[in-house]
């Protein structure tokens, strides 16, 4: 398992870091000011909380499993994404990979 985080002090703290190591976690932290690159990141999670957690009264952790695995399907192989010229990742994805556009998806 890897913790992916900036370097903010809260993130880089001896005793942070140290429970971290002592549970077998790897530490990855971005770039010193590389405050854009989680800008993906939390786009994607605002997404997931406003769309899939939020308006779903999840009782148990089994349903929200199944329900986040049923966004993140949707999000990635029957939303298009205007990032995207309006395709979807697998579709992007799979045409990267060389495969055709009706290969089932995979991920």
């Amino acid at each position: 398992m890897i913790f992916n985080t900036d370097q903010g002090v809260q993130f880089t703290s001896l005793a942070f870091t140290g429970r971290l190591a002592r549970a077998g976690i790897a530490i990855s932290m971005d770039g010193r000011g590389r405050a854009r690159d989680n800008i993906f990141v939390e786009r994607l999670w605002r997404s997931v909380k406003y769309e899939a957690i939020y308006l779903k009264d999840y009782t148990t952790v089994p349903a929200l499993d199944e329900g986040l695995a049923r966004y993140v399907h949707f999000d990635n192989h029957e939303r298009p994404h205007q990032s995207l010229a309006y395709r979807t990742p697998a579709e992007v994805h799979l045409k990267q990979q060389g495969y055709p556009a009706s290969s089932p998806p995979y991920f």
